[in-house]
């Protein structure tokens, strides 16, 4: 077991497309939709700590006990794992310094919580393999699998568990914009099952096209297809806050080649081309005249 402190970054998300599929008998909702890791990191420290779970998140005003994902992750491998750490001491200490919004659509709970395992896993090599991380990291949420996977980007299918590698997003900036409030994702997927009916759901996977079907970035000849860029759960969340829609009209204005909402929202992306960095700068300094959360980043590409 190494006595050094280790020092993981985790990485945000976006959803490139998000399409609703169906309602499982469970009540879950099935998924197609393809994530893009990007530039934009959580920071997390381990350290090996006699016995016990000791997070700190300082300056976020997170919980710092079971009600994070991060502790929960870190319980869960000791749960599942400390068979293998052959006697040695089963405690830690966790720092988490978040630089991604919280309850954003970024997925930066997910992150860390995949982070936590990875992390764990190496502290106190405990020869993990991919497939039992990735099990593990179901039982803590849909999305930490794939923040679990080498995969800089993935079509995932089920409940958003079952992956698939998908071409990485190039030639492109990402600006970001978070409206400065959160929304839980339960929330969204209870409204969404109110109003919706099982036959808006595509529920056949044959009625998609083969853009779709390939998991490939939704692209045209020229870039990006916005036709592609889909989020079935945007009308949801815009529809409570009017303020997405004011965000997604101001970058398409400023040269946004295409822009959305992730995930299950707040936060809203938009797409510039690398040749129009330029106006992708101009609008993020226009955006952070009015909210605090604006940053310009790369997708990540394999390796990174």
């Amino acid at each position: 077991m190494s006595l050094q402190p280790l020092v993981l970054k985790a990485p945000a998300k976006i959803n490139l497309t998000l399409r609703v599929t169906g309602r499982r008998a469970d009540g879950y909702h099935t998924l197609d939709t393809l994530m893009q890791k990007l530039a934009l990191f959580d920071r997390l420290e381990l350290r090996p700590a006699g016995q016990g779970i000791r997070l700190a998140c300082p300056g976020s005003g997170l919980p710092e006990d079971d009600n994070n994902l991060v502790y929960r992750a870190a319980d869960l491998f000791f749960s599942r794992m400390g068979h293998r750490l052959a006697g040695a001491p089963q405690g830690v200490e966790l720092v988490l310094h978040k630089a991604i919004p919280v309850a954003a659509g970024l997925g930066g709970g997910s992150s860390d919580a995949a982070a936590t395992l990875l992390g764990m896993n190496e502290l106190f090599r405990a020869g993990c393999t991919g497939p039992e991380l990735a099990e593990m990291g179901l039982a803590l949420g849909a999305d930490v699998p794939f923040f679990v996977s080498g995969l800089a980007a993935a079509r995932a299918t089920g409940i958003g568990e079952v992956l698939a590698p998908a071409p990485a997003l190039e030639g492109y900036l990402v600006l970001l914009v978070n409206p400065g409030f959160s929304v839980s994702t339960r929330w969204v997927y209870e409204t969404l099952a109110l109003t919706s009916t099982e036959k808006e759901f595509n529920l056949d996977s044959s009625q998609n096209n083969e853009q779709e079907t390939s998991g490939a970035v939704p692209a045209g000849d020229q870039g990006v297809d916005s036709s592609m860029m889909v989020n079935d759960l945007e009308r949801v969340t815009a529809g409570r806050h009017p303020e997405i829609g004011e965000i997604k009209r101001v970058l398409l204005h400023g040269g946004a080649e295409a822009a959305m909402m992730s995930g299950s929202g707040p936060t809203v992306f938009a797409l510039f081309p690398k040749q129009r960095e330029a106006l992708a700068r101009q609008c993020r300094q226009r955006l952070d005249a009015d909210y605090a959360s604006v940053f310009l980043v790369e997708p990540l590409s394999p390796g990174r």
